[in-house]
């Protein structure tokens, strides 16, 4: 069927998006709207030991200036880590209270103090400048390594040595016997350097408070709506859920970071009860630097036991794991249950033995970004298996073909407990090696070598587990315009959202596709929804659509029956019509739903069905990226010049949309491998606060990336799909590490941490 399920259509919701017809929150303008700006702390750690704000509040076209006093007597709540964990001894983490506004004291550059609302934005941000704060700097501390020494400046006075907390998980036991009777075990040291989100559209937030009904509602841009609303009108404003409304609209890129509650959004919203009047706030470039969620910042210190014969037996690691200086809606998860899960990777470890420390630092907090756990502990895998094979004098291709769990072993339980459901690994593998023309590579080493260029190759195999549990919706209504609007409860960031589901509803319902419209995002409009993050979208909403569509079916053979003149069990329904059975009498599904809105106009149309679906399952997407670099012999800078990915995805909606992922997220890895990295001094001062300092990869710094597909059907949900949106970024930092190393190997380097910038690999070569 065109534009049906397996087709490389084009993405529907694009002619509106490049053509400026997109509807994105920074878009909005409502009437008598207001601005707020927000001052932020100059100091890492300082103690607040005067604050004026009587200058600013008269100066002209000034409406407010809120400090942490205001939402203390209105009792607004603090902003929540809704991640509850347990310590090894069996305590809970330690917990940390966070006010939208400084409450004496501030802990990173960019903490908020004080919230300004005016006529216009540059009014607000005059009169923020007026507000007089003195601060009694305090000692910082940034990294967690640094955090966690015994002389360490300590962030919060209840919080001993600035641990977060300290997780385990594994069998510990069986893996220190294993590593005893090991003929070889290789440990390595890596860090996960910290990245900043980056998304194209910054954080916004438009407020109104509707007082005859008591009534917020906050436009947005979001990874979920109900999540938000939930989180505001409970926890912080204590009030009943039905008092709130979330609205998100086009949404230009999330990456994980828009789906948590930041204080920006809170003072727009209690501004807007205050002053009866809309107010809004937008993130400029560097205010983002300071004020968004920040990603990955782990130290790991792993250790991989083999027998005489290069099988493994076990891995371990001791991670810290950066926190920042408070803990964000989801942080305690990304580095513990979240990565625990994906440790096992696509190998047959006897034993796995995990430990997870966070620290606080005087820094912005981290949280989820794109992957969230899942490609530090990828990452973590795969580089210490290719340090192995460096070790033993085994090819790195050659030890993980021998230590992959084959299919007959399908479904595979691995040492931490993760049952996956499919997988053919080695299938995949050679494919990927096949694509990137890996037999052939010494011929283009020695090519480079003539340029001045060291040629290096770098493979690495991928495991993620995305995200299972919960509901999710899903409504199919039929428009008096005639159109069949699908509800969905998660929220497209950008990924094709539209396109996807506009696939399965044509194939399920064989309707025009121009007929279909997605509607999202909006929390009075959907009911429920679990939103967009972990990779989870397609199949979970994927099956409440096939439910819905169902539905509409089944419904509808009744309503045919009668049209018809026939009984239910000869109806037979394909392609979009309804057929009597050994007849030609037929009726169209648009017919059959417009010919009962002309029955009943203003009443609900009998073929409208919706669906509340429980997910019970997530999946297993896996892969195998291929990279090589060149490094230039004399300066050290890194150029990747081939790119080569096989992925499963189980099987493949929409190929092109797909592909396109895949290679988003390649780049965000070789973003973090070669440029990306956060940076503070001594002070807990940031040194990369801006583009100028901080270097996202650019089209020239790219070669083209090559993408195959897989397809070995994911066996629990009905589409036999994978999650694929977070894939490109979990396999793209170790390929690109491990070339990076091969281009070096002559020169004894064993390991390079990222970014493998062009002063750390100089140094590297002449050192060596």
């Amino acid at each position: 069927m065109k534009f049906g399920i397996a087709q490389s259509v084009n993405r529907v919701e694009d002619q509106r998006l490049i053509t400026g017809q997109g509807r994105y929150t920074d878009d909005m303008a409502l009437p008598g709207q207001l601005y707020g700006y927000m001052l932020r702390s100059p100091y890492a750690h300082a103690r607040i030991t005067a604050l004026d704000t009587a200058p600013a509040r008269t100066m002209p076209g000034v409406h407010a200036v809120y400090t942490v006093a205001d939402l203390k007597a209105a009792g607004i709540g603090d902003l929540p880590c809704m991640m509850p964990l347990k310590n090894r001894d069996g305590s809970g983490r330690a917990e940390t209270s966070r006010p939208a506004l400084a409450d004496g004291v501030v802990r990173y550059v960019g903490d908020p103090v004080a919230f300004v609302v005016a006529d216009s934005l540059n009014l607000a941000r005059d009169a923020a400048e007026a507000i007089l704060v003195d601060y009694e700097d305090l000692p910082a501390v940034t990294g967690s390594e640094n955090a966690a020494a015994k002389d360490a400046p300590q962030i919060w006075a209840h919080i001993p040595g600035n641990r977060a907390f300290d997780w385990e998980a594994g069998d510990h036991a069986k893996a220190e016997a294993l590593f005893k009777q090991a003929a070889h075990v290789t440990k390595l040291k890596m860090v996960n350097n910290r990245v900043v989100v980056a998304s194209m559209e910054t954080r916004c937030a438009v407020a109104q408070f509707d007082k005859a009904d008591e009534r917020f509602t906050l436009y947005t841009p979001s990874q979920g709506t109900h999540s938000l609303k939930s989180t505001y009108a409970k926890m912080i404003f204590k009030v009943p859920e039905e008092k709130f409304r979330v609205v998100t609209g086009d949404v230009g890129g999330g990456f994980g970071m828009k789906i948590f509650v930041f204080p920006e959004p809170l003072m727009c919203l209690f501004a807007a009860r205050d002053l009866g009047r809309p107010v809004r706030w937008s993130a400029d470039r560097s205010e983002a630097f300071l004020c968004d969620t920040q990603g990955r910042d782990q130290v790991n210190f792993a250790e991989l036991a083999l027998d005489k014969d290069g099988i493994f037996l076990a891995i371990r690691h001791h991670t810290y794991a950066d926190m920042g200086a408070y803990l964000s809606t989801f942080a305690p998860m990304i580095p513990t249950l979240a990565a625990s899960k994906v440790v096992g990777s696509v190998y047959r470890f006897q034993a796995i033995a995990i430990r997870v420390e966070g620290f606080f630092t005087n820094s912005v907090p981290v949280d989820a970004y794109r992957g969230a756990g899942r490609p530090e502990s990828n990452y973590l895998v795969e580089r210490i298996v290719d340090a192995a094979a460096f070790e033993l004098g085994i090819d790195p291709v050659e030890l993980r073909r021998r230590n992959m769990v084959p299919p007959s072993a399908m479904p595979w339980t691995s040492a931490i407990g993760v049952t996956y459901d499919s997988g053919e690994f080695e299938t995949v593998m050679n494919a990927g090696l096949k694509a990137a023309d890996w037999t052939d590579f010494e011929a283009r080493r020695l090519e480079s070598k003539k340029r001045g260029k060291l040629r290096g190759r770098g493979m690495a195999y991928y495991l993620e587990a995305t995200a299972a549990a919960g509901k999710e919706h899903a409504a199919i209504r039929f428009a008096k315009d005639g159109t069949v609007e699908v509800l969905v409860g998660t929220m497209s960031n950008g990924q094709g959202h539209e396109t996807a589901y506009t696939q399965i509803v044509v194939e399920k319902l064989g309707v025009p596709p121009e007929s279909v419209k997605i509607i999202q995002g909006d929390s009075d409009i959907i009911p429920r929804g679990g939103g967009t993050g972990g990779a989870r979208s397609l199949y979970s909403e994927g099956i409440p659509l096939l439910q819905a569509s169902d539905g509409v079916i089944d419904k509808g053979k009744t309503a045919a029956a009668e049209a018809l003149d026939a009984e239910v069990g000869e109806i037979d329904f394909a392609e979009g019509i309804f057929r009597r059975r050994n007849t030609n009498r037929t009726i169209g599904l648009l017919e059959l739903a417009d010919r009962l809105r002309q029955k009943a106009p203003e009443a609900t149309v009998l073929l409208d069905t919706a669906i509340d679906a429980t997910i019970t399952n997530g999946t297993f997407p896996n892969g195998c990226h291929v990279c090589e670099v060149d490094v230039d012999e004399l300066t050290g800078v890194p150029e990747v010049v081939r790119y080569t990915v096989a992925d499963d995805f189980g099987k493949i909606l929409n190929p092109k949309i797909a592909r396109g992922q895949v290679q988003g997220g390649v780049v965000q890895g070789i973003g973090q491998a070669l440029y990306e990295h956060v940076v503070w001094s001594d002070t807990g001062q940031p040194l990369s606060g801006s583009f100028t300092d901080y270097t996202l990869p650019r089209a020239d710094n790219l070669p083209g990336i090559d993408v195959v597909f897989c397809e070995i059907p994911c066996l629990t949900n009905p589409l036999g799909v994978k999650g694929a949106g977070e894939a490109g970024s979990i396999g793209s930092c170790p390929a690109v590490i491990n070339a990076v190393v091969d281009a070096l190997k002559h020169k004894k380097v064993r390991h390079v941490d990222m970014p493998a910038t062009p002063e750390r690999l100089w140094r590297l070569l002449n050192a060596a």
